[in-house]
C-alpha cells in the first residue's frame, strides 16, 4: 500500500516542509476556503490533483479525512545538477539514464534495480507522465530506489539542453536509429534515453539528442522490454568504461 496523509492541516503541513507528494485526492465539489487555499497551493507545486466521489476517500481512510487525502513518495527527489557536480568531484564518468514516458511499475522498478546494480549517477523522470515512486516500485526494485539518486524534471527537453551545458553527450535509444548501441563511445559522460513500449522517445526528445542508437534485433519480435532494453545498454556502457 502507498503512504499516505489526510486531512487538510496535515497535507498544508506536509507541503510546506517540503514532503514529496505523488498525488492528491480531492472530493468532488469540495468547495469550503480553506480547502480552495489549499488546492490552489497544490497546484502551484504541479502535483498532480484528482477529483474523487465521497465514496472512495471514504474506502482509502476510515477516519476523518475532511475530503482530501495525499499520498507521499518514500523517496526523495535529488537535484540533477549538483548530483553531476558531485560525481565529478569524485572523479567518477556520469552516466545517467532518462526515461520518457514509462509509467509501469514494475519495469521501473527493474530498470532502477539494475542502475543501482550498475552504480549509474541517477535516474531522471518527468514530473508528469511516469510511473510513480510507489511500494509496489520499491519491492520491484529490491530495495535499489533507496540507493540511486532520483531526478524529477518538469520538462524533458530543458533537462537535455542542461546536460549539453555541463558537456554530457546525451544518446536516445530508439529503433529509429541507424547505427548499433556497440557503435557508441560511452566512455565519454552521458546520458541515455528510453522511452516507452507503446510510444518511445518523443520526437522532440530524439531531434534534441546528440546521438540515436539502437538495440539490434534479428528475430520475428519487434521489441524488447523496456527494462531489458535498459540493462542492455548501462552494461554496454559499463563494459567499455572497464575495458
Amino acid at each position: 500500500m502507498e503512504n499516505f496523509i489526510f486531512g487538510l492541516h496535515p497535507i498544508n503541513e506536509a507541503i510546506k516542509t517540503g514532503k514529496e507528494i505523488n498525488k492528491v485526492l480531492v472530493k468532488n465539489n469540495l468547495s469550503t476556503s480553506s480547502a480552495q487555499e489549499l488546492i490552489a497551493e497544490i497546484r502551484k507545486k504541479g502535483i498532480n490533483i484528482q477529483y474523487v466521489p465521497q465514496e472512495k476517500l471514504d474506502k482509502i481512510c476510515k477516519h476523518k479525512h475532511q475530503g482530501i487525502i495525499a499520498y507521499i513518495s518514500p523517496i526523495k527527489y535529488q537535484n540533477l545538477e549538483e548530483i553531476i557536480i558531485k560525481t565529478q568531484n569524485e572523479n567518477k564518468l556520469p552516466l545517467i539514464l532518462i526515461l520518457d514516458g514509462i509509467t509501469d511499475v514494475r519495469n521501473f522498478g527493474a530498470i532502477a534495480r539494475t542502475g543501482e546494480c550498475a552504480g549509474i549517477s541517477a535516474i531522471v523522470i518527468p514530473s508528469s507522465g511516469s510511473a510513480k515512486i510507489s511500494e509496489e516500485a520499491i519491492k520491484t526494485s529490491a530495495g535499489a530506489l533507496y540507493n540511486i539518486p532520483i531526478c524529477k524534471m518538469d520538462n524533458l527537453v530543458d533537462t537535455v539542453l542542461l546536460l549539453n551545458q555541463m558537456d554530457i553527450e546525451v544518446v536516445a535509444i530508439t529503433e529509429k536509429a541507424e547505427r548499433l548501441i556497440y557503435e557508441l563511445d560511452l566512455t565519454i559522460p552521458c546520458a541515455l534515453i528510453l522511452g516507452s513500449e507503446d510510444k518511445g522517445i518523443s520526437n522532440t526528445l530524439i531531434k534534441r539528442a546528440d546521438k540515436k542508437a539502437k538495440i539490434p534485433m534479428y528475430g520475428k519480435t519487434s521489441s524488447l522490454n523496456v527494462s531489458v532494453s535498459a540493462a542492455l545498454v548501462i552494461y554496454e556502457a559499463i563494459r567499455q568504461r572497464i575495458n
